[in-house]
């Protein structure tokens, strides 16, 4: 039995859809054939396409019905998570040949890494990535010779975006094959802990290079549960990985089964066999609504509050930030991985991984299980962990018990009744405020602001002693419109310095911080945001705010007279426009939509109003 306050955001967000969705669903219906596309094709189009296969796929391609496979990929080797992409290829033709088809790379996305752009200029080309990647992978699967399509990808912005063109190729028959994370290096407490002594000044930056060294230290996935290991647990219980793939280790022989598996799945379900299973009918708006719970089940990432609007909007469907803080408030928060912890995601693996948690949810009435996977009908095969028998993928039941209830619990001894994600509104506009991390009695601040156009004036304000007092650190002029809404993380480790010294800190922006929040309250994604004119371009210094979690509020407490009378201030962004390819990305900044439609050029207000 579905939980009643779950049902009602479905069924709402299915209303708000209908027209959309359905037709959405007859473009779907309209591009599916039960021939291979590419006989379609003239002579000259089909010989291009296969001028490059071997002998045995080019029969294949030429007279042959056997499937045809895209592989987008994202493989670059400076990524560690997408290092071991490399080898992927040449695993997913030989299983692609065994199911009695042709697998191709089709095309590569871009891949961008948010660690190594933190706080540099590359970071303000960040968000706008996944559109771009959407794009590739428009671009990659333009060419209609594909019977079904499989994605590479793992980090912040290139899942969505995966996704999104996944989900405008709706009538491909679609699986997402992750690489799964690096071993466990330095523990995560420790290397904040050396983060924080470093912002104080107490060690070198050659100790913290060798603390980050040792935390991130092989190929794959970094085990801190942020944007990348939530895409992961997100894509898992929406059906579009084959069962517990998010979590084995890359370079395994588990991980290559688990590949070659996904492939013949993926290619059992095109319009050439009878279990015809295209993408943009497989997902749908309950596997969204599923996706949330997970979102909020684990602690997952803030940024998927911006994410999952716009790969919604691929299917038809309009999701919005009430749905996804109505569903927090009923969804128990049963993960403790960092930051919301000290484990890594790792450990939650181990713990009893995808397959515990699902099982607990659907228990807990907090999942659809009536949904479409790639494995077909019903949620329930992912209540199942993968392993190897004599050399031979198979599945078993997760553990009955969490192996470490400091990691994982089931539904009835959750770590806290709610997801920890919460909607604010008030005269400073909306924002989202993610308060698993922190502790209840700093869920409610109120304070004296000191206002900035930047995370660099921040820190020299830190650096100077100018912010040992209660205060809301208010950064400004960091919206989608601005200069492409950058991740403000570099904050966190000075704002943990002034909070452990028992001052009332928080943290007001437009901006956006990574799933790796941490432990100070922000209200983040300001929307609207300061550049169009959104109420954070009137606050001064002094003006007092309050950051209130408990009753979702943002407000500044400044009479409402003089608050409508006073004047934005303006900022000069010329030098967030030039420079690292951001002069690129000018029609992005002028096309893309507010935070709380998704900061997307796909995504307009007028299509959402």
């Amino acid at each position: 039995m579905v939980h009643p306050a779950l049902a009602a955001v479905t069924k709402r967000i299915i209303e708000r859809s209908r027209l959309r969705r359905g037709l959405y669903l007859q473009r779907v219906s309209a591009a599916a054939s039960t021939k291979p596309k590419r006989q379609a094709l003239g002579c000259a189009n089909q010989a291009h396409g296969f001028a490059g296969c071997g002998a045995g796929d080019k029969s294949v391609l030429r007279d042959g019905t056997g499937p045809s496979l895209g592989i987008v990929t994202a493989y670059n080797d400076m990524l560690s998570a997408h290092r071991p992409y490399e080898s992927y290829p040449e695993l997913i033709r030989d299983a692609a040949r065994a199911a009695g088809g042709v697998a191709m790379v089709a095309g590569g996305v871009p891949a961008m890494c948010d660690g190594v752009t933190q706080g540099e200029a590359g970071m303000e080309l960040s968000l706008f990535s996944r559109d771009v990647i959407a794009l590739a992978t428009g671009v990659a699967l333009s060419h209609a010779t594909f019977d079904a399509a499989c994605f590479l990808g793992i980090c912040d912005k290139i899942v969505p975006g995966l996704l999104i063109g996944a989900l405008t190729f709706g009538h491909l028959p679609s699986v997402f094959i992750p690489a799964g994370p690096m071993p466990s290096g330095l523990p995560n407490g420790e290397k904040a802990k050396i983060r924080q002594l470093y912002a104080e000044g107490k060690v070198d930056r050659a100790a913290l290079l060798q603390a980050e060294g040792e935390a991130y230290h092989a190929p794959g996935t970094c085990t801190f549960y942020g944007t990348a290991n939530t895409n992961q647990m997100l894509v898992e219980i929406m059906g579009l990985h084959v069962p517990g793939a998010a979590f084995v280790n890359p370079g395994t022989p588990l991980r290559d089964a688990i590949t070659r598996f996904a492939v013949q799945r993926v290619m059992s379900h095109t319009a050439l066999g009878n279990d015809y299973l295209p993408i943009g009918q497989m997902i749908d708006e309950r596997s969204f609504v599923n996706a949330i719970v997970a979102l909020h089940a684990t602690g997952g990432s803030t940024n998927h509050t911006i994410h999952l609007l716009p790969m919604a909007a691929a299917a038809g469907i309009t999701l919005t930030w009430e749905d996804l803080a109505d569903i927090a408030a009923i969804t128990p928060l049963l993960c403790r991985i960092y930051p919301n912890g000290q484990a890594d995601v790792n450990h939650f693996h181990a713990a009893g991984g995808t397959g515990f948690l699902i099982r607990e949810l659907l228990a807990a009435g907090l999942l659809h299980e009536d949904v479409q996977t790639v494995m077909g009908e019903g949620l329930s095969a992912y209540i199942k962990e993968p392993y190897l028998q004599d050399g031979e993928l198979a599945w078993r039941d997760p553990p009955e018990a969490s192996g470490d209830e400091t990691v994982l619990r089931g539904h009835a001894n959750p770590f806290q009744p709610t997801g920890g994600l919460a909607l604010l509104r008030g005269n400073l506009g909306q924002a989202v405020v993610k308060t698993s991390a922190v502790i209840p009695e700093r869920h409610v601040i109120e304070a004296p602001c000191r206002v900035f156009h930047s995370q660099e004036a921040v820190q020299d304000a830190f650096k100077a002693g100018d912010l040992n007092q209660d205060v809301v650190v208010v950064v400004r002029f960091q919206g989608p419109k601005a200069n492409g809404m950058p991740e403000l993380h570099k904050l966190m480790p000075p704002l943990g310095v002034l909070q452990d010294k028992s001052f009332k800190i928080a943290l007001v922006t437009d901006g956006r911080l990574s799933g790796a929040s941490g432990k100070v309250l922000s209200a983040i994604h300001v929307t609207p945001e300061a550049l169009a004119r959104g109420p954070l371009a009137k606050l001064k210094d002094g003006d007092v705010v309050r950051v209130d979690a408990v009753n979702g509020t943002l407000d500044a407490l400044v009479p409402e007279s003089e608050w409508a009378a006073r004047p934005n201030a303006l900022a000069d962004m010329d030098s967030s426009h030039h420079g690292t390819g951001r002069e690129l990305f000018a029609p992005f900044r002028h096309l893309v939509s507010r935070a709380d439609l998704g900061a997307s050029i796909f995504a307009y207000e007028e299509e959402h109003a």
